[in-house]
């Protein structure tokens, strides 16, 4: 464990930190299994709803530096193309 005072908070900074991010990729696989199903049961109207949410999800996640900007460009990308070949 720690011994200074600094290095407690910032142990303390790290775990919040660790929770936060934890949560949100927890949000972006949700919702991105979501859409491969919706996809999956050929069902566009629904797909296409979802891709939405998890566009503006995994933007977030980008925008905040729990995912690579590039890694959320493609797994929209991919889901987008996925949609389209309904």
């Amino acid at each position: 464990m720690a011994n200074h005072k600094s290095a407690i908070k910032r142990h303390r900074q790290s775990l919040k930190r660790a929770a936060r991010n934890r949560a949100m990729k927890t949000r972006v696989r949700n919702t991105v299994k979501a859409v491969r199903a919706a996809v999956q049961l050929k069902d566009k109207d629904q797909a296409m709803a979802l891709l939405g949410t998890a566009s503006s999800i995994l933007d977030k996640a980008a925008t905040k530096g729990v995912i690579h900007w590039k890694n959320a460009s493609r797994n929209i990308s991919r889901l987008s193309k996925a949609i389209s070949q309904i």
